[in-house]
């Protein structure tokens, strides 16, 4: 397939799709013998273009695929459009987060050693934000849960995969800075809460 016309293709299976996709369904998708190898290049050469010609349009991998988000500096126009307000985390659900994030798969009681308090509100808000899900029960007395991050996880956050985290040193700088910043009553009961942090990632018309 010529390559203008594999990256035409390739932006609108991207823009049908409705979230990350990974460039072996896409090579599935655009079939004809495209080996996978010209749907990568083709993407990087979508994505440069995209950069390059200062379009509304990025494509991000995320999630162990790629997504194409609109450009972050036009989120607040988007805001505008949507009317939605940007999901916010608050610093008990981010100490509890990295913890998992860092040290997966982790039981409950685990992440309790570390921060000191009970994070059953905590850990059930995560999941039901579907940023950690239960990835198995440890083998001891009384088989507890274990937690792990989420393919949403990794979206919200625009990781490309686990390997992509901020190191330690970097997660413990931005949790002492939630911790520095003016308290306010954190009504999920781990402790007080400055201004919450936000997932920062490019928008697709969505919150980042």
């Amino acid at each position: 397939m010529e390559s203008e016309r594999l990256k035409a293709v390739l932006e609108s299976l991207l823009l049908a799709a409705d979230g990350p996709v990974s460039a072996d369904r896409l090579a599935t998708a655009v079939g004809e013998d495209v080996p996978r190898k010209d749907v990568v290049a083709a993407l990087a050469e979508l994505g440069e273009e995209y950069e390059r010609t200062g379009r509304g349009l990025r494509l991000a991998e995320v999630a162990n695929g790629y997504q194409l988000r609109t450009a972050k500096e036009h989120s607040e126009f988007v805001r505008r459009l949507t009317a939605v307000k940007p999901a916010r985390v608050s610093r008990a659900n981010l100490e509890t987060l990295a913890i998992i994030a860092y040290r997966q798969p982790v039981t409950r009681a685990e992440i309790e050693e570390i921060r000191g308090v009970s994070v059953d509100g905590v850990v059930s808000t995560l999941l039901e934000r579907r940023l950690i899900r239960i990835v198995a029960r440890k083998d001891v007395p009384g088989k507890p849960f274990l937690y792990g991050t989420t393919r949403e996880f990794l979206e919200a956050f625009n990781l490309k995969d686990l390997k992509s985290l901020p190191t330690l040193q970097e997660m413990e700088d931005m949790t002492q800075a939630l911790r520095d910043a003016p308290a306010a009553t954190d009504s999920e009961g781990a402790g007080s809460q400055g201004p919450p942090p936000e997932p920062s990632p490019g928008d697709r018309g969505e919150p980042d």
